[in-house]
């Protein structure tokens, strides 16, 4: 797949939306309020019902590149046809009900550029629907490797970085669940990499109700065997192995890596 021509420190933003006419917003504005200026914002809408393109019309900022999808192909297509347009010399990643510190962007790309990373990940916090603090703070292993990011996905996918030089243009197969999980899969298949962390909090996830986290176990199964049958390509037996894998470094996850913010202090 040809690339497009980089743009020198550019950062280009890949946001998917489908009905968060309610927080995009909210999304876009802590953007536009980043201290790093020089991004592009890439968001393309996946045929929403509910008044988002009003919203997105209603920033007057050149930065800001809006697509709407003829049809709606889901999330991960939505965010293939993203990176295809994007620019920029660093990628990252926001869906458009989550946000970001103002100093989100100057933080990880300082952290990134001066130790020659080329992915990399931060900490971050979980919000409700209201905006309001649920006092959890999510950090992760300072470094993850390759056989790693197989045990289970650490690494937020609001607070990746990675180069495009590097990894170029990614894309991957149709799934409706851990389409971002797949993502990062297929970076580290890409290169022998790490994902290294910033340890500092940079980003806010929206917790919703209609989050995967609602989902029932057996979903929560399929989904991640799919993700490995279907989309990573091994077979049934590799598949079930990781899935299972999975789900145990999950609890060890939320013990390890979730904290809330009064028993860091």
């Amino acid at each position: 797949m040809k690339q497009n021509i980089l743009v020198e420190g550019l950062v280009s933003i890949i946001m998917p939306s489908w009905n968060t006419g309610h927080f995009i917003a909210e999304t876009i504005q802590s953007v536009i309020e980043q201290t790093y200026t020089k991004w592009e914002l890439i968001i393309v809408d996946d045929c929403s019902t509910d008044g988002t393109d009003d919203v997105v019309a209603s920033f007057d900022d050149k930065r800001i590149k809006y697509f709407k999808n003829n049809k709606n192909i889901g999330a991960a297509l939505t965010r293939n046809k993203a990176l295809r347009e994007a620019r920029g010399e660093w990628i990252a990643f926001l869906d458009s009900d989550d946000l970001w510190m103002p100093k989100k962007l100057e933080h990880q790309l300082l952290f990134m550029q001066q130790n020659k990373y080329i992915l990399s990940y931060t900490e971050y916090e979980k919000i409700d629907e209201e905006s309001k603090y649920l006092n959890i703070y999510v950090s992760g292993p300072e470094r993850v490797t390759k056989r790693k990011i197989y045990n289970y996905d650490y690494i937020g996918q609001l607070t990746m970085m990675y180069s495009a030089k590097e990894f170029g243009v990614v894309q991957i197969e149709d799934i409706k669940k851990n389409n971002d999980y797949a993502l990062r899969l297929q970076l580290f298949k890409k290169t022998d990499t790490c994902a290294y962390l910033l340890k500092e909090n940079l980003a806010k996830y929206r917790v919703r109700k209609v989050s995967i986290s609602h989902d029932k176990f057996i979903k929560k199964l399929k989904s991640h065997f799919d993700l490995f049958y279907l989309c990573d390509k091994k077979n049934v037996v590799i598949a079930l192995w990781y899935t299972c894998w999975n789900m145990f470094y999950g609890v060890l996850k939320k013990k390890k890596y979730e904290n809330r913010k009064n028993d860091r202090q």
